[in-house]
């Protein structure tokens, strides 16, 4: 099968969809409306279609736009030995020699751990800037604590035409915080409103109060990560009040914290009765960490992290978490990008297969906000 063409990251599926179809350009050209050249060209990877143009040629086709076009990096199938592989695991792709390698990517290898490269170097009252301006202009930062919006800034940095998407880890409150004071351009919370139990919508409103939209991502099961084979018996919060149980809880101002704090509130269990209640950790992975170092026997964290670490795990709730982004940010060609790649199968496939995650809504506009008066 011949190699797709594509435009600066753009790809297209056309040559083969036309060849299947057993029709010339031409006969193409008359059937979406268009002239002959122009799918010439878009075929040489030329010209990027826009969006009447790709309907009208998927519509000719019979298929999906994203059948014909994509943002995706190729794709293929490779064929893995399923002893060292389990269903659903994401892998790392080397080649050594002549082989294809696979590495999957669980436990420690699904943890990024290492010094980051930076833009520049501190100099007193001044910085070293080490990369090209035009960077800067088209780099975007997210904030939020869900360990999966490292794939999200990997895809959209990789799709991004000169530009990236950096993810800073924070709870919920940081990522407020961060879009409050102009520090980023999408903040990813997942902020339940005690009055009326819904997420995310009360902070949005007022987070976005000069305009916005509340941009769906997922809904994560959380629970309580424990130790392998749980030893401590521990089958929901009221068991954390047990003699000798350990806690490892999550900082003020995060969404997991509160979730705790609420479940407790509705058994009637004081905080004071936990012990490790005020121990706390500053990220998922982090609380996981404890569990697995053996020093403490129960942390509140996601169902995905448990499983990476191979925890035991008890489920406590659902959460959903958005992504709020300002207006004033909507038409950043950074963002513009990750919008589109919610809709790419190729990421949604990847965020599927992380457990505990259900992304049936990824993408999807949950709310918008107008510029107060």
């Amino acid at each position: 099968m011949g190699r797709r063409s594509s435009t600066d990251g753009f790809h297209n599926n056309l040559p083969q969809l036309r060849a299947k179809a057993g029709w010339s350009q031409q006969e193409l050209a008359d059937r979406a409306d268009l002239t002959r050249q122009a799918v010439q060209a878009i075929e040489a990877g030329k010209y990027v279609p826009n969006t009447v143009v790709a309907m009208n040629l998927a519509r000719a086709l019979r298929c999906t736009v994203e059948d014909v076009f994509s943002l995706a990096p190729d794709e293929r199938q490779i064929v893995l030995d399923q002893s060292n592989h389990r269903a659903n695991s994401r892998l790392i792709l080397g080649r050594v020699g002549s082989h294809t390698i696979t590495h999957a990517l669980a436990g420690e290898r699904a943890i990024a751990e290492g010094f980051l490269p930076s833009d520049g170097i501190a100099d007193g009252s001044r910085a070293q800037v080490t990369v090209a301006e035009e960077l800067i202009d088209r780099t975007a930062f997210i904030v939020g604590c869900d360990p999966s919006l490292g794939i999200l800034a990997s895809w959209v940095t990789r799709s991004a035409a000169n530009g990236r998407l950096i993810w800073i880890p924070g709870s919920s409150k940081d990522a407020l915080d961060h879009l409050g004071r102009g520090a980023a351009h999408v903040a990813g919370v997942h902020m339940r409103d005690p009055r009326t139990g819904e997420f995310n919508i009360a902070a949005a409103r007022r987070a976005l109060r000069f305009g916005g939209a509340v941009i769906s991502y997922a809904v994560w099961e959380q629970g309580l990560m424990l130790a392998p084979g749980n030893p401590s018996g521990i089958t929901g919060v009221e068991s954390l009040q047990g003699k000798g149980v350990r806690l490892v809880n999550r900082e003020q101002g995060s969404g997991s914290r509160a979730l705790l704090d609420q479940l407790l509130i509705d058994e009637g269990i004081p905080s004071a009765k936990l012990a490790g209640y005020d121990n706390a950790a500053l990220s998922h992975i982090a609380v996981a960490r404890r569990v697995v170092d053996g020093s403490a026997d129960a942390g509140i964290g996601l169902r995905a992290v448990a499983s990476i670490f191979g925890l035991d795990f008890v489920p406590l709730a659902e959460a959903r978490f958005d992504l709020l982004i300002p207006a004033e940010h909507m038409d950043h060609p950074t963002i513009t990008t990750m919008l589109d790649l919610l809709q790419a199968r190729g990421l949604r496939r990847e965020l599927s297969a992380l457990p505990g995650y259900d992304i049936t809504e990824l993408g999807a506009i949950r709310k918008t906000f107008e510029t107060a008066a």
